[in-house]
């Protein structure tokens, strides 16, 4: 047991113990392992960490690690001699692209393993030092890529578990490059109004479980990534998402947007998604192809948030379209969604490219309840990002399906309630097929 206190922190919410809780890690990394403690009872402020082979590092309950005011305190990222420079960007609710590479971290580490995070206590990522513009639905960042509350890169058998992280006003749990992890029990609580605050992003990363976490976040909740700058690491693959309740005011559950590798062998199930911009999203835009995937008992219940946040209220929405000429979007194949229970301001939208179908969709036991439940239009579907706005003005329906190839309906119920009715009168309809092979 390596404590703090016992190398110089003092827990009590002002001081920077970052240099205190690095030597306990240290140490403890260095003697051959064992379990770096944050007692109960404390406020350890700090700048960035390193974790490293072989350490728990261990948050007891009533422990918070709080991130420091100070943007000094995060020390430039470095990977393999290269640090990383800062990029400013677009609006986040444009469609700027980011490579997957942030250029400072606060717990952060490099080709570790045997690393796990636990505990019933809290670390908070100190969100509001990095706000900007804020439309009362939507507040910028004032700089991008902003600070993730932990990046891991290459590290093999890790475990993150029942610790609640809250307060991230980027990408709160980033792993890249990682293989067995397991992540249970993780509670996330962000700003619903704080773009770009993902919840757990695995990035091209193998053999992942995330089991019985509660994530609300403004931006994806569980979104699979497979971003530019770390292609060496190959394809997103072999992972499992179940019994987790999630909301965002962007998807609950997303592959993509950054998709330059492949996704395959993915299966989530017993979720309940509530209070979403949009359920389930595929957004395929890079060359990365997505197959067998197996969506099942799940419910999705959503609502449009604002104009900025992408989407429309779909509860699942497939997407297979090129960024930008010269970027050839990849292949959606095999994918299925079975005792699916929707309700919402949206219908199952699906909708690949004249030269790219979407393939072999199977949708078993699926339920779509069309209600309106906010004060927003609902006016079409949402493609962002893409060339163009990607607003898709026009009527919508309980399943619109374009450019795609051999659709499966088995068991598939859609209803309108008087409350959409109200709203769009006879422009609702209940399947809008089009370029569309069913069989």
């Amino acid at each position: 047991m390596y404590n703090v206190m016992d190398y110089g922190a003092k827990g009590d919410g002002i001081t920077n113990d970052a240099s205190a809780i690095q030597t306990a890690i240290d140490q403890c990394s260095k003697n051959g392992g064992g379990r770096v403690l944050l007692p109960g009872g404390h406020i350890f402020n700090s700048g960035s960490i390193l974790l490293k082979s072989e350490v728990d590092f261990h948050l007891e309950r009533g422990a918070v690690l709080k991130a420091s005011d100070d943007l000094a305190d995060y020390y430039p990222l470095a990977n393999e001699g290269k640090i990383v420079a800062h990029q400013s960007g677009l609006p986040s609710f444009l469609n700027s692209e980011y490579a997957g590479r942030p250029f400072h971290a606060f717990i952060t580490g490099f080709h570790q393993k045997n690393v796990s995070v636990t505990g019933f206590g809290t670390i908070d990522a100190n969100e509001k030092i990095f706000y900007g513009t804020n439309s009362g639905y939507h507040i910028e960042g004032t700089y991008y890529p902003r600070i993730p509350l932990m990046l891991l890169e290459d590290f093999l058998h890790v475990t993150i578990k029942d610790v609640t992280m809250i307060n991230c006003a980027f990408w709160t749990v980033h792993l890249v490059g990682c293989n067995d992890v397991l992540i249970e029990g993780l509670r996330i609580l962000n700003n619903l109004q704080m773009a770009n605050s993902d919840g757990i992003d695995p990035d091209h990363c193998k053999n992942v479980r995330i089991n019985n976490c509660h994530i609300e976040c403004g931006d994806d909740a569980i979104v699979l990534k497979n971003s530019g700058d770390y292609r060496k690491y190959g394809a997103c693959e072999n992972i499992t998402i179940t019994n987790c309740t999630l909301i965002s005011t962007s998807a609950a559950i997303k592959f993509g947007t950054e998709g330059e590798d492949d996704f395959r062998n993915i299966l989530v199930s017993n979720c309940a998604i509530s209070k979403s911009n949009r359920g389930i999203s595929i957004q395929i835009r890079d060359n990365g192809n997505v197959e067998n995937v197996v969506f099942s008992n799940i419910t999705i219940e959503t609502r449009r948030f604002s104009h900025e946040w992408w989407g429309r209220a779909e509860p699942i929405c497939l997407t297979a379209i090129d960024r930008k000429p010269g970027v050839k979007a990849g292949k959606i194949k095999n994918i299925t969604f079975q005792n699916i229970s929707c309700k919402g301001e949206n219908g199952i939208f699906l909708s690949g490219s004249s030269d790219n179908y979407i393939e072999e969709i199977q949708f078993q036991n699926v339920k779509v309840v069309l209600l309106k439940n906010s004060k927003w239009e609902i006016d079409g579907y949402d493609i962002r990002p893409c060339q163009g706005d990607g607003n898709m003005k026009g009527k919508i329906s309980g399943i619109y399906c374009n450019y795609c190839k051999d659709v499966d309906f088995q068991g598939l119920r859609i209803e309108k309630k008087e409350s959409i009715m109200d709203y769009y009168k006879e422009d609702v309809t209940l399947l809008e097929v089009t370029n569309v092979n069913v069989f």
